[in-house]
């Protein structure tokens, strides 16, 4: 089987870059991929061709493939459930969901453009992704296989009813299956955060449910090791080289890379690591993700936070609901909100074209883009983004971030010792620019 790639190059606000490029969790999207491809073909695939962003050129697809959009993240549970149908079935298949599940409506389809929705022969509402299957090559009769999410409610937060606009205890929904079109930050925080971990952590309850022989192993391990269940080496795995200062607090379902440091103290509740990171003292993390070559001084916290590669989160600070770029630093004593003190509403965000969009979300926290320098003493307010390449510092007429901030208001075009600060990740100009979205 070959795969055919249909390249999404529209650059993502606030990091300006492709899709693909985008770390989702601890990886690449287009490594990630790569990974789901080969858990469950059993090996890769080999490129059958690329094209641009356009779902006409799917026409010359020849011989049995798989076409995919390369902004489209899907977990292996989603593309095991499309194939399996889709080869059974012996023809021409198209992966779709019902506009009316519930875990899809809410994090997949707001601020996205790359789903087509239609209606079904049988009056069903539905999204179609761009994500297909030939099995000898195209043809124009494509069946639709929808996808549920099979998806269950989780609390994440239990707060007073005057902080949640009545709608009593905050929850997310954990996914069996999920796909998103990563054309925003908060798509990153919803595939790293939302569909990653409360989607484990949702799999893992239901596999303990049902399973038996399972809960038995996980009781039997925990009286081995003298430790929490959750705390055991079948729920917390940690890579080769790394080293856990023994006061540190892991539970899981919970994933350590290799030749990471764990320092005194530190609370880790169903996290991913990637490798070579350090967390030093007294830091907390609570449903994130932290990439490779991160470093976290003592008492940094996040809560449901993406972190990309070889950034640092310095000492106090407290990011929720973030998502930070890669090679980028947040002072120290920094604080990033999530919720509109006052005007109850939902957060708006800004989408692919630069547009403040509803996120459908209560409580959400901002984005910090690639190659940025954040001062000490910084607070930022819910949904802002901060442009890569920024460098802010805090300052009486400028340490509350309002608004989002673009490269032409970082500080280092106005401080000359800031001046040597380079850009990496610059905007796409009009030119460059493809096709609409809305002509497809």
């Amino acid at each position: 089987m070959l795969r055919y790639v249909i390249e999404d190059t529209r650059h993502v606000p606030p990091f300006n870059q492709a899709a693909s490029a985008l770390t989702i969790g601890t990886a690449p999207l287009k490594l990630h991929h790569e990974e789901v491809f080969l858990r469950y073909f059993k090996k890769a695939l080999n490129l059958g061709g690329t094209f641009p962003l356009n779902r006409s050129v799917i026409a010359s697809v020849q011989g049995q493939a798989l076409v995919y959009r390369d902004s489209l993240w899907f977990d292996l549970e989603f593309l095991k459930y499309f194939m399996d149908r889709a080869v059974a079935s012996k023809r021409a298949c198209r992966a779709a969901f019902r506009l009316d599940d519930p875990a899809f409506r809410t994090y997949t389809l707001p601020l996205a453009k790359g789903f087509e929705r239609v209606r079904l022969p049988d009056g069903t509402p539905a999204a179609l992704c761009d994500l297909w299957y030939f099995p000898n090559g195209y043809t124009p009769d494509i069946m639709p296989i929808l996808i549920p999410s099979d998806s269950q409610e989780m609390g994440f937060y239990s707060v007073p009813d005057f902080m949640t606009m009545e709608q009593g205890d905050l929850t997310h929904y954990g996914t069996s299956r999920a796909v998103l079109s990563i054309e925003s930050w908060v798509h990153v925080y919803f595939a790293s955060i939302i569909y990653g971990l409360f989607g484990r952590a949702a799999r893992f309850l239901t596999h303990v449910k049902t399973h038996n022989f399972y809960s038995l192993r996980l009781l039997w391990q925990a009286i081995l090791e003298q430790k929490q269940l959750l705390s055991t080496s079948n729920v917390v795995t940690v890579g080769k080289g790394t080293v856990i200062h023994p006061t540190a607090v892991i539970t899981g379902p919970t994933s350590i890379g290799e030749n990471c440091h764990i320092g005194p103290g530190v609370l880790i509740d169903n996290c991913t690591i990637g490798d070579r990171v350090s967390i030093d003292d007294g830091c907390v993390l609570m449903f994130s993700t932290v990439a490779s070559g991160c470093f976290l001084p003592f008492r940094a916290a996040l809560y449901l936070t993406a972190i990309m590669e070889n950034s640092i989160v310095a000492q106090n600070t407290c990011l929720q609901m973030c998502v930070i770029g890669r090679n980028s630093f947040v002072g120290a004593g920094s604080t990033f909100t999530d919720f509109n003190l006052i005007e109850q509403k939902p957060i708006r965000a800004v989408n692919i074209d630069g547009k403040l969009e509803d996120v459908g979300q209560v409580v959400l926290g901002s984005a910090v883009g690639h190659n940025c320098r954040i001062g000490s003493g910084m607070v930022v307010f819910p949904g802002r983004t901060i442009e890569s390449d920024v460098v802010l510092i805090a300052s009486p007429q400028r340490r509350v971030i309002g608004r989002s901030v673009t490269f032409e208001e970082s500080d280092h075009h106005f401080i000359p010792s800031l001046s040597g600060h380079p850009r990496h990740y610059p905007r796409q100009s009009d030119e460059a620019q493809p096709e609409n979205w809305d002509r497809w």
